[in-house]
């Protein structure tokens, strides 16, 4: 066929030159789903960089909406650059593989995030990095902790489970002081509650910030996604190139879906934050819990940090938290009797994750996720941990209340 003959029909429709204006201004931004992306010559094919986000090379390595989303979330965690991941926990491992090689150890806290502890037992063990468990209570222990090897410490606030809030200024000093790179997990404070690389006025921030946007970001459970953000340029130029070489990338579905529920994310979290808080002082006046844990309850472990760093971050006044809580169910309950209880609520549903509309509860073994033992500062009991959705409080209160009759007599 000649360059003159009509194309068939079939032909003309995968090449139809029409292209929309681009002059289009709505509220949301377009998606583009993009494997391929097209060249207008070698030229340009050879010359293109992706790296700094001027221009594209191939979907995986970003498209209008990834880069978008990248520079919101840089924006949300108070950054300057952004990577997307798939999943929180691809967040985590991302952060360690860029930041660790044989023969290096990571410090973590004995609260972190359970699959991060696996991952670190698991491969990164396996290719001869080590690893210790600090508490995260003590700066002290981290401080004799830190060596020669010690390349990486692994910060959260508030600990995952058991919601301790550390001093987590001092961590970082400390950190900083050695010369060792703190990655925090920072889920819990969705770049709402603290700012994590200006936490004082002298400007001391973390050097990197990992967060699972599949929480507070998504907003309706049913996105998996996780970011690394820091201010850091050569920081990001070794996680940027760990990231492409291990083939990370998410859709554009997914980052539309964030990008969509991203403008509420400061009416949610506060919302849940609120009702968590309502419900964790009704819990602390209930016999059948030992400890109820919420870092902006007076006595919880960690409350004076929390207050310190989220409570003058606050404009509201009353400081900032997450919409988690846990309790203690009271020893003289069986496991089966702490079981019963999470069976028997309504609204409550059971299932992991937290941060979006419907309230979940999840029961934990804890001696058996704590390679340090029982903390000192835990009661002894079941620990239950609860995530407020968008329910009415009131409702969730008498959710409780029931169950609580039903299944834990006084």
């Amino acid at each position: 066929m000649s360059s003159s003959d009509p194309m068939a029909p079939l032909t003309a429709l995968i090449h139809h030159p029409y292209q929309a204006p681009s002059a289009f201004a709505a509220p949301q931004p377009g998606v583009f789903k993009a494997s391929t992306v097209f060249f207008p010559n070698v030229a340009a094919m050879r010359a293109r960089d992706w790296k700094d986000k001027s221009s594209y090379t191939y979907g995986l390595h970003g498209t209008p909406t990834t880069f978008t989303l990248e520079e919101r979330i840089a924006t949300l965690e108070h950054g300057t650059h952004c990577v997307l991941l798939p999943s929180g926990l691809a967040a985590v491992a991302c952060a360690s593989l860029a930041l660790l090689k044989s023969g290096d150890e990571v410090l973590i806290p004995d609260n972190a995030y359970g699959p991060n502890k696996a991952l670190t037992e698991g491969e990164l063990a396996a290719w001869g990095i080590t690893h210790q468990y600090y508490d995260p209570l003590d700066v002290a222990d981290l401080a004799a902790r830190i060596n020669e090897r010690t390349r990486l410490v692994w910060l959260e606030a508030a600990g995952s489970i058991t919601l301790e809030f550390p001093d987590l200024i001092e961590q970082v000093r400390l950190c900083r002081a050695r010369g060792v790179t703190c990655v925090l997990d920072n889920t819990w404070g969705a770049g709402l509650a603290f700012n994590p690389f200006d936490l004082d006025e002298q400007g001391l921030g973390v050097h990197v910030s990992v967060h699972a946007l599949t929480k507070y970001p998504s907003g309706g459970g049913d996105v998996l996604m996780g970011s690394v953000v820091t201010r850091d340029a050569a920081l990001h130029r070794k996680i940027l190139l760990s990231h492409m070489r291990l083939g990370f990338g998410v859709s554009g579905g997914d980052a539309e879906t964030v990008l969509r529920a991203l403008p509420s994310i400061a009416l949610r979290y506060h919302a849940q934050d609120q009702a968590a808080r309502a419900l964790a002082r009704w819990c602390a006046a209930q016999p059948q819990f030992a400890q109820v844990l919420h870092p902006a309850l007076p006595g919880a472990p960690g409350h004076a940090h929390w207050q310190q760093l989220c409570g003058a971050a606050d404009a509201r006044g009353g400081g900032a938290a997450a919409g988690l809580f846990s309790v203690l169910v009271h020893e003289r309950y069986t496991q089966a009797q702490v079981d019963a209880f999470c069976d028997a609520l309504r609204l409550f549903k059971l299932g992991y994750s937290w941060g979006g509309p419907i309230s979940l509860v999840v029961p934990y073994n804890l001696a058996a996720i704590r390679a340090n033992g029982w903390p000192a500062h835990l009661a002894r009991g079941t620990v239950v941990r609860f995530s407020t959705g968008l329910e009415d409080v009131a409702d969730l209160q008498a959710d409780l209340a029931q169950a609580l009759d039903r299944a834990l007599p006084t």
